[in-house]
């Protein structure tokens, strides 16, 4: 393969210039677009690859109809330097079509995509520590332009770097308006062509996928999921291979995109075990960027023992079970739902903003990563007629109304300023207070809704220590003025809600 790909590029330098050729940055995009058959069906009888080399490497990767005869092959290059590329189609007019671009260094802002680091943890490409800290809006991309953009727009306030979203529109309470676009060609509620997609639908989708990303927000991006009036939940296979081909061919090379086989798959009553675990390798056989892959439970968990889930997405309200969940699955733990923060009648709708923080502290502490959801009814209208008045972030975005956001993102700073990777530890002479840390280095400890006066702690005693009292609900930080080393008596406040930063003297 590599003599191959050496005799490739030198025949492609003796008949092209590198000289002016487009530049793409590493963990961009390179799009190529083409112009090709409207006859017949684009979606099924055309199919178009593009190969692409730099030197040693060969990727290839599947083209998709955009629409109006338009047909494109996106390509997100991982090493920079000079790249050829090589079309191959059964249709003349698309195939047998070659270029070049050169894949420059990438942009300080942008580190690559999100990988599994040292078995339990997360990081960028480039290895830069990403913990996540998620919400999950499932249907905001189908409200129209007012309603996406005041999402955007909260987004913009740094509270979540990854959003759980449906890629077919989703029908349940409070979200029973019909979406802008539709995924196939037809009418609603169910007169559908399902051997024709519908690329505006999927346009749509790409558009708040770049938008995400330029806040740094990863798109957890649900690929099926049982609230469904449409029809779009009981496809069969021959539809379901076209739309996850079309899908992986169209947002695989977002460097932003996470794979969710399903919200609630265990609810998909028409789907077996097995049509799980085909999907799910599917994404991992087809996307050549190896994207992460997760898979949604509602009252029973997926075998997230499956080599081919990247990590565990659990819904579960016990969050300080995430150490358990390590050794269970030896993977990272996210508890993509642990109840909402609310007022819905619906129990798993509302939590007060107490324990939605709560939870939190309590899944990080233990190992994990957590979720955040609100579900507050509002009659707050909105300026657009096709948007019902009645909005929730958990069903469509919007704004946000809960308290817990301004204190999730206090817990962000705190663990994207320690040292990355940070394990359970045993701190304390007695549970059921836990704690993460850096051996002989760092410690963070949480008292959960317990207020103790006072707490002793085992340190090193080869070393001097700086203690901090954090008041989770207040987001104070107050540093005690005594040193600690060796098993110590630590006062607290007793409030509910507190956590302590330890960290080594040099």
């Amino acid at each position: 393969m590599r003599i191959k790909n050496i005799l490739f590029i030198m025949l492609f330098l003796c008949s092209f210039s590198l000289c002016a050729q487009v530049k793409t940055e590493k963990w961009g995009i390179f799009e190529l677009t083409l112009n090709g058959p409207t006859d017949g069906n684009p979606f099924t009888d055309v199919k178009v690859t593009g190969k692409f080399i730099n030197y040693i490497d060969t990727i290839s990767v599947q083209g998709f109809y955009d629409g109006d005869g338009i047909y494109k092959i996106r390509f997100m290059p991982q090493k920079e330097g000079d790249w050829l590329y090589l079309t191959t189609s059964n249709i003349k007019k698309l195939d047998k079509k070659k270029g070049s671009f050169v894949c420059t260094s990438a942009r300080k802002d942008n580190h690559g995509p999100v990988v599994v680091k040292d078995t339990f943890y997360f990081a960028y490409a480039d290895g830069t520590p990403y913990s996540s800290f998620g919400t999950t809006c499932y249907g905001w991309v189908h409200q129209g332009d007012s309603l996406a953009n005041a999402t955007i727009k909260t987004l913009s306030k740094g509270y979540f770097n990854k959003m759980r979203m449906c890629i077919f529109p989703k029908s349940y309470d409070w979200n029973h308006n019909e979406p802008e676009f539709y995924p196939f060609d037809g009418t609603p509620p169910k007169n559908w062509n399902f051997n024709r997609l519908n690329p505006a639908f999927f346009r749509n989708i790409e558009k708040r996928i770049k938008e995400l990303d330029s806040l740094g927000i990863q798109a957890d991006l649900i690929v099926f999921h049982p609230y469904d009036r449409w029809g779009f939940s009981t496809l069969d296979r021959t539809t379901e291979d076209m739309y996850i081909n079309y899908i992986i061919a169209r947002f695989a090379a977002f460097k932003n995109v996470w794979w969710s086989m399903a919200n609630e798959y265990d609810f998909m009553k028409e789907k077996t075990l097995s049509d799980w675990d085909y999907y799910i390798e599917q994404f991992a056989k087809k996307d050549k960027y190896h994207h992460l892959i997760s898979i949604h439970n509602g009252s029973k968990f997926y075998d997230h023992t499956n080599p081919l889930i990247t990590h565990a997405s659990i819904q579960s309200e016990d969050t300080y079970r995430a150490k358990e969940y390590r050794i269970r699955y030896n993977k990272p733990i996210v508890f993509d739902e642990c109840r909402y923060e609310g007022n819905i009648p619906w129990s798993w709708g509302n939590l007060t903003a107490e324990t939605m923080v709560e939870k939190f502290w309590r899944g990080f502490i233990n190992g994990g990563f957590v979720g955040h959801g609100e579900t507050y009814v509002t009659e707050k209208p909105i300026k657009d007629p096709k948007v019902s008045s009645d909005i929730l972030w958990w069903s469509k975005g919007g704004e946000l109304k809960g308290e817990s956001p301004e204190r999730i993102k206090f817990l962000r700073k705190i663990i994207e300023t320690a040292p990355p990777c940070l394990k359970p530890i045993n701190l304390f002479s007695w549970m059921p207070f836990a704690a993460i840390g850096k051996e002989k280095e760092y410690y963070l400890a949480y008292f959960n809704d317990s207020q103790p006066r006072s707490t002793i702690i085992n340190l090193p005693e080869d070393s001097f220590y700086s203690v901090e009292i954090i008041d989770t609900w207040n987001m104070t930080i107050t540093p005690v003025e005594k040193k600690f080393s060796g098993y110590s008596l630590i006062e607290l406040p007793s409030k509910p809600y507190i956590a302590l930063r330890i960290v080594k003297q040099k």
